[in-house]
């Protein structure tokens, strides 16, 4: 688990197989908003190596499960992806987010 102020991250992460589900980086996880009071929304953010990063957006005062695989067909090739969960601060202020975990496909 990884947390920061308003938001806690939880799950697995592995690399797909080359030539299963586009070989790319899959996660299950469940993306908490920890301050359900504070009126601002969370989301993850996940890349491999390469390319930017894809958000997707929990629920405000809700636990969401998130299942999703991050790739691009060059991905299979790509031995590096990241993630990250934040708190949606608005456009007034940064937003918080966890430590980056980085994931290594094994060779």
């Amino acid at each position: 688990m990884v947390k920061s102020d308003g938001v806690r991250l939880s799950g697995a992460y592995l690399w797909e197989p080359r030539g299963q589900n586009h070989g790319g980086f899959h996660f299950k996880v469940t993306l908490e908003d920890a301050l359900a009071g504070d009126g601002h929304n969370v989301y993850v953010q996940a890349k491999v190596e390469g390319y930017g990063w894809n958000r997707f957006y929990g629920v405000q005062k809700k636990n969401v499960q998130i299942d999703k695989i991050v790739y691009d067909g060059a991905a299979q090739t790509t031995g590096e992806a990241w993630i990250r969960a934040c708190r949606d601060r608005g456009s007034l202020r940064p937003d918080n987010c966890t430590v980056t975990k980085e994931y290594r496909r094994q060779r």
